[in-house]
């Protein structure tokens, strides 16, 4: 190479090495001055279903855990339990855990009137409390079914998983090992959730009804006892806005009276009902009793 060619080319290595350094110079003072951009994911929302139950519903849990286990272990007892939140979430048995166990020929004769001595069966209510909280016998898998262990039966669709607490449990499969039954939800797919069912008063007064066998007696049941003496229905509360339009009438008009609802008495002395109204200074007016037939006598 020539001098006249080093000559000419220092201008231009010279002018690519200014035109680099620019170059990097403008990425990092865009870079401190851009801030950095991150984009966050929103977490999964868990979508479980829920399956709602009440008190009797853990006691029919309990109920069909304790006679079908034969109490002899937690296992057993585990297993009947995932046996029957197996139905529950397959949408082939009713929707409650009473209704299951209710069910005729399925569980143990008279399963849910039985007296229990859980004394025999001190974790009865641990076991109980870890099936509702999502803990299941894993060896029972997807059955649905049990028998006592040890019988035989000549039915080619059994297909047996496990033996606990004197049962054994099987699933019942076609010839292709497919299930013939919907199968139950994974237990991570669902929760279960308490309800209180205990009655709403109020909707108790709404229904403005009331069965005069639910009136307590005064006296011990016999043939000679009575129904309470003047135990009174509940009755409607007045109308505010017929109140609010009855304060406010102009002056030297009679205000209207608000509407009075009919109270029911019961009558010990006569055992006859009674209609008055709640007044206040009004007096009761009887009504006029029926002619009674003589006893025996269908009129």
């Amino acid at each position: 190479m020539t001098a006249s060619d080093k000559a000419f080319l220092r201008p231009a290595i010279g002018l690519v090495g200014m035109m680099f350094l620019s170059a990097c110079t403008s990425a990092q003072t865009t870079a401190s001055i851009s801030p950095a951009t991150t984009t966050v994911k929103p977490a999964p929302v868990s979508k479980k279903q829920v399956y709602h139950y009440t008190p009797a519903d853990r006691d029919c849990m309990k109920r069909a855990m304790y006679f079908e286990s034969q109490r002899s272990s937690r296992e057993g007892l585990m297993a009947v339990g995932t046996v029957i939140m197996n139905r529950l979430t397959s949408d082939a048995y009713p929707p409650t855990i009473c209704g299951i166990v209710a069910q005729e020929r399925q569980f143990a004769p008279g399963v849910l009137t039985r007296a229990m001595n859980e004394a025999t069966v001190p974790e009865l209510d641990a076991a109980v409390d870890a099936i509702i909280r999502g803990e299941r016998n894993p060896e029972v898998k997807d059955a649905m079914f049990f028998h006592t262990a040890g019988l035989r039966f000549p039915y080619q669709n059994m297909h047996y998983v496990t033996v606990a607490g004197g049962n054994a449990f099987y699933e019942k499969r076609d010839r292709d090992g497919d299930l013939q039954t919907p199968p139950p939800k994974p237990v991570d797919e669902y929760v279960l959730a308490l309800v209180q069912s205990n009655p709403d008063p109020f909707s108790l007064i709404q229904a403005k009804e009331i069965d005069v066998a639910s009136i307590p007696a005064t006296t011990a049941p016999g043939p000679d006892s009575m129904v309470a003496m003047n135990v009174p229905v509940p009755i409607e509360r007045p109308d505010p806005l017929a109140i609010r339009s009855a304060s406010i009438q102009p002056a030297g008009t009679q205000p209207a009276k608000p509407s009075v609802a009919p109270v029911i008495l019961a009558s010990s002395m006569s055992n006859e009902w009674m209609l008055r109204f709640d007044t206040g200074n009004a007096k009761p007016i009887p009504t006029p009793s029926p002619k009674r037939s003589p006893a025996g006598v269908d009129r």
